[in-house]
């Protein structure tokens, strides 16, 4: 048996010089001022109740005002207030066992709520107040009075959704800056996508159905927006009354098949997906606290490399057939056609971008639709891998190996992995959201441009 001979050593560090130890920094604590952004919030919530039941002004301007606009100026104070006192940088704090951001009852309760307004959105409008024959009830009516001054119209559940859509990047938006603060890559991307589906996506398409003219949202690229260059859309644009038909027409083609290479060229596919993309902006600004639940398995890579070129695959066939039915007089293949047209809306256009790509974010993260599914991520990730400059560079020898640059990549990347061998990353589904770089405490990340691949070569 090994004798263990112990050494009774006795280092005074205080002796030494070194002082006293640094006392762990206790839990920050709110203001009153986030306390009231709070409680005002929770007004706001409150009045959009009654007002969904028909009191409180529903439907007029006092009415959006006092709910809406109430709830969307708090919430924003709310997390101004949650994060101005905070030291600049990513906190990590309890996100494993947190119940909303890691799987947890709340989160579920989450996803089943954005799941169920999607269905209720998609099959059952008339449960959030819808009505085609007159004026709206319900949640739709609390939207009436701006959709009469954009479109001339009454609000529909769709109009709803729009302002849904963008009155919650923009608390969010709020979020992300307050959080990403200490980093201006982030603050310029939040603001950008946030300009893209507020004046792009949602203002200027609704103004567009009060002047007369085909409701185009200008932040869309076929085939992610599917129908645009699809025969029917074409013909009603190129060859109807509107004035502006032709011109949103070669602005779309021009988006499709110069915007789209040139810049991806220079700028690799975050120029779309982080940028302006409306679905890439609600995954960076509502679905941040959910990227961390995206799975970095090689099982989930390869599924992803199956479905997304699958859904490429679906959209270019479906619209190959209808336009071969278009040019033949709807007498070769109209079926087939059709039958494309009908299961890629319901598939691909509801169930996979809307319930499953937003409803999931609770469960799946927050990029699951633009890594699994979007047609134009695909195209997008092509060109990104053989044709783009584009690259994250890493200098491993600096590398701790603290894992935050995998842990925050929504797309699934093992980053450091990458990192640990000093090789640059060049990856079809990387979306160049720069939260990695951000995240990483020793600058070992960075976003830069080199040569293509096929340079390379």
């Amino acid at each position: 048996m090994t004798n263990i001979e112990l050494f009774d050593y006795d280092f005074d560090e205080e002796g030494e010089g070194f002082g006293k130890p640094q006392a762990a920094a206790a839990p920050h604590k709110h203001g009153a001022l986030h306390g009231v952004f709070s409680t005002l919030s929770l007004l706001g919530l409150g009045i959009l109740m009654f007002q969904i039941s028909g009191r409180l002004a529903a439907g007029s301007w006092l009415g959006f005002l006092l709910g809406p606009g109430l709830l969307l100026a708090a919430s924003s104070g709310y997390f101004w207030s949650a994060y101005k006192d905070t030291p600049e940088g990513i906190r990590n704090d309890g996100i494993r066992f947190n119940g909303l951001l890691a799987r947890g009852s709340f989160g579920w309760i989450a996803g089943l709520l954005m799941t169920g307004l999607y269905v209720a959105l998609y099959w059952y409008p008339e449960v959030l107040g819808h009505n085609p024959d007159g004026d709206p009830s319900g949640l739709v009516r609390v939207v009436d009075a701006p959709a009469r001054l954009l479109t001339g119209y009454p609000a529909s559940q769709w109009f709803l959704y729009g302002v849904l859509y963008s009155l919650i990047m923009i608390v969010f938006a709020v979020r992300m800056w307050m959080k990403y603060r200490h980093n201006r890559y982030q603050k310029l991307r939040t603001l950008s996508v946030v300009f893209f589906q507020v004046i792009l996506a949602w203002l200027l398409p609704n103004l567009f159905i009060k002047l007369q003219q085909p409701y185009m949202e200008l932040n869309g690229i076929w085939p992610l927006k599917q129908d645009y260059l699809w025969p029917s859309k074409v013909s009603d644009m190129w060859n109807g009354e509107a004035s502006l038909g032709p011109v949103l027409l070669i602005y779309a083609l021009f988006l499709a098949l110069v915007a789209t290479p040139v810049l991806t060229y220079f700028y690799g596919k975050r120029w779309y997906c982080s940028w302006v993309c409306g679905c890439g902006g609600l995954a960076e600004t509502l679905g941040d606290p959910w990227r961390q639940l995206s799975d970095k398995s090689d099982r989930a890579w390869k599924i992803e490399r199956v479905t997304i070129y699958s859904v490429l695959g679906f959209v270019l066939l479906t619209t190959l057939l209808l336009w071969i039915d278009h040019l033949t007089g709807n007498s070769l293949i109209g079926s087939y056609a059709e039958k494309g047209r009908y299961w890629y809306g319901f598939l691909i256009g509801a169930v996979f971008s809307g319930i499953v790509g937003v409803g999931f974010y609770p469960l799946l993260g927050s990029r699951v639709w633009c890594r699994f599914g979007c047609p134009q991520a695909a195209i997008l990730g092509i060109l990104q891998k053989v044709f783009s400059r584009f690259r994250i560079t890493t200098n491993g020898g600096q590398c701790i190996s603290c894992g935050n640059c995998s842990t925050y990549c929504e797309m699934g990347i093992d980053v450091r992995s990458y990192a640990q061998e000093g090789k640059n990353i060049v990856r079809a589904s990387c979306v160049g959201c720069g939260v990695c770089a951000a995240v990483c405490p020793r600058g070992v990340l960075k976003l830069e441009n080199g040569t293509t691949y096929l340079e390379r070569e």
